[in-house]
């Protein structure tokens, strides 16, 4: 037998505007009536048993206001679901929501995005009237342990040398307590589940939104990056930062009183000692680069999420005519389980380089398995949705191609692993290791490989129209950036210098900088070996920063 069809009523001012709105809730699986005026569209609400009405805030007499009163004033359509159609101001769309709308959307309507929306809403209205079943239940099983109460009283008053028919009563009692406790469990149980199910949809979004490409704020990114760095430069990237704390210990003297005088002196000693090795250790970097620069890959690192419970994948609702995610009143995107859009991913950036046989290539694993030690990732996982990965893509300078590359190793002890990638008939070189304990010498020079910065430090070796071209035809997504940027040539590491500061046992501090995406890169000595890789760093484009010594890789290599 088929389940009957959830019923729309649509008060629209705009006759063909409704009539679309109609068909397209029809066409979506709903029993929808449309009307041009509130008095024939409220008698319809009151005498159809209506699940979601959409209101045009414009209309009066009565006017949104008054309409939702009568609404929620009455036993009979106090429980149903309002979507009020507004101007298109932030401002408009909350004033509905604050007159006691359950959403709103804003001219011109989207009728895909306004599906979604009835979509979200009916959906909780379900979920609220099953959660209102089970209270119902567990009432009824609270009232009937009451009544068994007053009969066991009333016995007792009635019969009090009637110990066999007290035991009976007794052991019923407990049978209906038992129920009633089981009511209560599945109660607050469902209570739970639900309130967790609207915390998903709500509390980690802002956190996945963070992995989509915006093209507004990655432009930005680009035009800061742009104005910082010459991209693919060899120079000492530390050179400028050290000559302007030289500058700032200076100014500090000049003011100091006589006791921090001379910790600024000793200070600005290092700083110069520090700037006098740069300048004068400032081609080191210039003999690695036609050697080693080609074996050191970008790695792009796609995580989806998977409901643990059925076992389907994140999905947004749908996209609106501009491409976007469907958003709710707050700005959220709108998720489900079902494929009505694409599948929610978050993109992450990582550097990896050749190191054995057979496209053997060493990262950090927080790359390889991103929600590692990542409590933001931990938080979703947490709420009955695993994290896994959906791709890995690895794409090496001089190549236009992207490989496809798989987990291999993950190292139990350390932020280590290693990656096998389909070379095909790519040709690169090993990079050259020195694995051993003394390979690392605080004080002496390094130089750094890695994509830091990620996407935005790649796009800023083009100029604006070129960059903003290849967002717009990509539609956002980033394989289709990255495959353009290979195209074009353009994927190659940054490279900086520094000095390693220290040396303890299980990492190495250095200064030579970096940021996000540069995690995995190879630090070099001034042998032209690696012996270390980057697995911290500090917020920012520069400070003490933090590797792996090599040597910890070797079992991974040899497994």
């Amino acid at each position: 037998m088929n389940a009957k069809r959830e019923k729309i009523i649509i008060i629209e001012s705009d006759a063909s505007s409704a009539e679309h709105l109609r068909a397209a809730f029809e066409t979506a699986g709903y029993d929808a009536a449309s009307f041009v005026t509130t008095s024939e569209g409220l008698d319809a609400v009151q005498h159809s048993d209506a699940d979601l009405l959409i209101f045009d805030a414009g209309l009066r007499e009565p006017g949104a206001r008054e309409t939702l009163a009568a609404i929620r004033g009455a036993v009979a359509t106090e429980k149903i679901r309002i979507i009020l159609i507004v101007g298109g101001t932030a401002a408009e769309r909350a004033a509905a929501l604050d007159i006691g709308a359950d959403d709103s959307v804003s001219r011109p309507v989207d009728s895909s995005e306004l599906v979604a929306r009835v979509h979200v809403q009916l959906r909780a209205r379900r979920a609220e009237a099953e959660l209102r079943k089970k209270v119902r239940i567990a009432e009824e099983g609270q009232q009937i342990a009451h009544t068994a109460f007053e009969a066991i009283a009333v016995t007792e008053k009635m019969a009090s040398d009637a110990t066999k028919l007290d035991r009976k009563l007794t052991v019923g009692v407990s049978a209906v307590l038992a129920l009633a406790a089981i009511m209560a469990i599945i109660y607050f149980g469902f209570a739970r589940s639900a309130q967790k199910q609207t915390q998903r949809s709500n509390a980690f979004i802002a956190r996945l939104e963070g992995g989509l490409v915006h093209q507004q704020d990655l432009l930005s990114q680009v035009r800061k990056l742009r104005g910082e760095q010459v991209a693919g430069t060899t120079a000492p990237a530390g050179k400028d930062e050290l000559k302007r704390q030289a500058a700032d210990l200076k100014a500090r003297m000049s003011t100091a009183n006589s006791d921090e005088v001379a910790a600024l002196q000793k200070d600005l000693a290092e700083t110069n000692a520090r700037l006098k090795r740069v300048e004068q250790e400032g081609s080191a970097a210039q003999n690695l680069i036609p050697m080693d620069v080609q074996s050191v890959c970008l790695l792009h690192v796609s995580v989806a999420f998977r409901d643990k419970q059925s076992g389907r994948r994140l999905h947004y609702a749908g996209l609106n005519s501009q491409g976007d995610p469907l958003e709710d009143s707050d700005g959220n995107p709108i998720l489900n389980l079902e494929a009505g859009g694409p599948e929610v991913k978050v993109d992450i950036f990582g550097t990896g380089f050749l190191a054995g046989p057979g496209g053997r290539v060493i990262t950090n694993r927080h790359v390889a398995e991103p929600w590692w030690k990542n409590d933001e990732l931990k938080d979703l996982t947490s709420q009955g949705l695993q994290a896994e990965i959906s791709l890995i893509r690895a794409y090496f300078p001089g190549d236009s191609r992207a490989f496809h590359a798989e987990i291999q190793q993950i190292s139990s002890e350390t932020d280590l692993a290693t990656m096998r990638v389909d070379l095909q008939d790519l040709k690169r070189p090993l990079l050259s290791i020195d694995s051993q304990k003394n390979a690392a010498v605080s004080g002496q020079p390094v130089v750094l490989m890695g994509y830091a910065t990620g996407l935005a430090a790649i796009l800023a070796r083009t100029d604006e129209d070129a960059a903003q071209k290849i967002l717009t035809k990509s539609g956002g997504d980033v394989s289709q950036v990255l495959d353009e940027l290979a195209r074009q040539g353009l994927i190659r590491p940054l490279i900086t210098q520094g000095h390693i500061g220290d040396v303890l046992s299980d990492k190495i501090v250095f200064d030579a900088q970096t940021t996000s995406g540069g995690s995995g890169g190879p630090l070099f000595n001034r042998d032209g070996k690696v012996i270390g890789v980057t697995y911290a760093i500090l917020k920012g484009f520069g400070g003490s920063n933090f590797g792996i010594p090599i040597r910890f890789s070797q079992p991974l290599l040899t497994q």
